[in-house]
């Protein structure tokens, strides 16, 4: 069989409608809270998305969830938020803005793992990135999980949903993009599709070098649901506990960028995507990108040989970077095994968002 050919994205900027909406609950089953000192933020319909009040989950006013959807990516899908203690108190000011992708088989909630991410120097902004989104439009839009434009859904739709509704710096150097796992190859490549976006990166445990077999096998995995370390450390929910409950419906082998086999080009959308392309990285070169990684567990020695390897290539093309290869995790923390966990990445986060505040500063 011919392998399936690209889907054909589409980067056009217009407004797309979407309709319907349902209820989420809050994480770990709490009740919403309306007791706050006072009320977070309205948000208003746009840029193809489509927000319920009613499903907004208010933990505090600086802790909230709202519910959206769009033609671009099927059923509702949450973003959390998380503003500086002083938003509120200060309407005259604007904040920069730190968007963390959570990692395959997880949720917005795994940012709850990451104490750092409530920083009073910027707003913390989680999207849905599905189960096994990728963080990339799908080849395939006719699965069990149906419409799957994640890139899309992100890039084109929150970034400008969030800047017209919150307070927010709008421009690349107040606007950073952080992962871990699955999201650390998102953060990566999202910096590289779009540098007039984001002008910091940070990918901490991130399959990020697609040639890798191991990677490509992650992929796979993810797409057949078959349940495994990755998903049990990857959602802050699910590690340690044994309740992840793995990546959501079984879909085609090639749904997420085609056939993964090199045999006349078939994979040709791995390689387009591939966030260690020299070609990609090149785009990097006004970007701060910053790498974290252990090597003490099955999957991080392989994130490890991934951070290497994007490593070596920034410096070749002499585009500066920061590799933190933190091995058996002695050097970052003592919650850290070196291993593909939140005991690892939430210190992790506690080096990286001074750094990056620090930067939005010095911008400013």
């Amino acid at each position: 069989m011919a392998p399936p050919m690209p889907r054909v994205r589409s980067r056009t900027r217009t407004a797309l409608t979407t309709a319907a909406v349902a209820a989420v609950v809050a994480f770990g089953a709490v009740p919403p809270t309306h007791a706050a000192a006072s009320p977070a933020p309205a948000f208003r319909d746009g840029f193809g998305l489509t927000h319920h009040a009613d499903a907004m989950t208010e933990r505090s006013d600086t802790d909230f969830t709202v519910t959206v959807t769009s033609a671009e990516v099927a059923g509702p899908h949450r973003i959390r938020v998380f503003l500086p203690d002083g938003y509120a108190a200060q309407p005259g000011r604007r904040w920069p803005v730190t968007y963390f992708l959570h990692g395959g088989g997880g949720s917005v909630d795994d940012s709850a793992a990451i104490p750092a991410l409530r920083s009073d120097d910027m707003i913390t902004v989680v999207p849905d990135g599905g189960l096994k989104g990728w963080y990339t439009d799908w080849v395939m839009q006719n699965t069990a999980v149906g419409a799957a434009d994640w890139e899309t859904f992100h890039l084109d739709q929150v970034v400008p949903f969030i800047d017209a509704n919150l307070r927010t710096v709008p421009d690349r150097d107040h606007r950073a993009v952080a992962g871990v796992s699955m999201g650390g190859s998102g953060a990566l490549h999202y910096a590289e599709a779009r540098p007039d976006l984001f002008g910091h990166a940070a990918s901490l445990s991130g399959g990020i070098d697609f040639a890798m077999a191991e990677v490509r096998a992650a992929v796979l995995a993810t797409e057949l649901n078959l349940t495994g370390a990755w998903c049990a450390v990857s959602s802050s929910s699910g590690s340690g506990s044994g309740t992840c409950t793995g990546y959501g419906p079984y879909v085609d082998s090639d749904a997420v960028f085609g056939s993964p086999y090199p045999v006349f080009d078939a994979d040709r959308v791995w390689k387009a995507y591939d966030p260690a392309a020299p070609a990609n990285l090149s785009r990097l070169t006004s970007t701060s990108v910053t790498l974290y990684t252990g090597d003490n567990d099955l999957i991080d020695v392989f994130t490890a040989a991934a951070a290497n390897t994007v490593k070596a290539r920034l410096d070749d093309l002499g585009i500066p970077s920061r590799l933190v290869a933190y091995g058996n995790g002695a050097s970052l923390a003592t919650t850290c095994d070196g291993g593909h966990n939140y005991g690892c990445w939430a210190p992790a986060f506690a080096d990286w968002v001074p750094r990056v505040t620090a930067a939005f500063a010095a911008a400013s």
